[in-house]
């Protein structure tokens, strides 16, 4: 999913091409893509966009008299841009808005299609729609502190939580906390005043460099293949694969759609975290350090050897 970095990347690039020009109308191609029935989508063709940002993780397009699209990708979401006269081929995008300077087309992976628009009319429809989380680039420690510690969740889950903190989603809590050496299980009101200095660093300075990174990538034009370039993430996605500072191998945390990837050794002690469903399953054989399942991984290879 489109996070914080990536949708910064968004906005950057949509401001410089739409601001200012006409939306000269919408085709929507999935029925269940629009989720209000008013204002209706004729009321914004003919409307010159006034302002584009982010609202935790939406992309908001502002329009004349106070008219707005409300984009949320989700999982598979991704937007394309197309220069005026070079508009998609074939028919495989959910969505087209065409401006007078391009196109620019909405495409969702999966069968699954959750990505939603809404339109809202004035601040307060606008504003239904922020979950009240903290934007952490633009807060003090005192400020982050105090949110942290309101309520007592696992570090994931209130990184995680929208309504404590804006923008932050499954790949980016895992490379905080590998950054911060915190482990994901750690209860947020247990952090002594180190911990938790530590984590608000880590999380300001690879938001920051994240955003870097999908500019960067952009090279000028518009963001493309958005989450390849989270290959050079640390431990998100890179399960089995080794730690980039340790050697060790990444670990996993499933739980129904998610995954929490983490590095005993760099987060945990060398403690391994019990898997909702493998642990269950294996109960007593379930490795409960790094040092234990190295030791069971070697024994295996040993006994399928010549």
């Amino acid at each position: 999913m489109p996070e914080l970095p990536e949708l910064e990347g968004y906005v950057e690039a949509l401001t410089g091409r739409i601001m200012g020009e006409k939306l000269a109308g919408i085709e929507l191609r999935h029925p269940f893509l629009l989720r209000t029935v008013e204002p209706a989508p004729r009321e914004v063709e003919g409307k010159v966009v006034r302002g584009v940002r982010r609202i935790g993780k939406r992309l908001a397009i502002g329009l004349d008299d106070d008219l707005w699209l409300m984009l949320h990708l989700m999982l598979g979401g991704r937007l394309h841009w197309h220069e005026a006269g070079r508009g998609p081929k074939g028919r495989g995008h959910l969505a087209a808005f065409t401006f007078s300077s391009g196109m620019l087309t909405l495409t969702e992976f999966g069968t699954k299609k959750r990505a939603s628009l809404h339109i809202a009319r004035g601040p307060d429809a606008v504003q239904a729609f922020d979950r009240g989380g903290l934007e952490l680039l633009d807060a003090d420690l005192n400020a982050f502190r105090r949110v942290l510690t309101s309520r007592n969740h696992t570090l994931k889950r209130a990184l995680t939580d929208p309504t404590l903190f804006s923008g932050i989603g499954n790949a980016y809590s895992d490379e905080i906390l590998h950054r911060a050496r915190l482990s994901p299980a750690t209860l947020s009101q247990r952090l002594s005043d180190e911990e938790t200095g530590r984590l608000y660093l880590a999380a300001r300075e690879l938001l920051r460099e994240w955003i870097t990174r999908v500019h960067d990538g952009a090279r000028g034009g518009f963001p493309k293949e958005i989450n390849a370039s989270r290959v050079a993430m640390a431990v998100h996605g890179r399960y089995g694969q080794a730690c980039p500072d340790c050697g060790s191998l990444v670990q996993r945390i499933r739980y129904a759609e998610t995954e929490t990837n983490y590095c005993a050794r760099c987060q945990t002690g060398g403690r391994l975290l019990a898997d909702r469903s493998l642990s269950r399953l294996l109960k007593k054989d379930w490795p409960r350090t790094l040092e234990e399942l190295e030791e069971r991984a070697s024994t295996i290879v040993q006994r399928s050897g010549p």
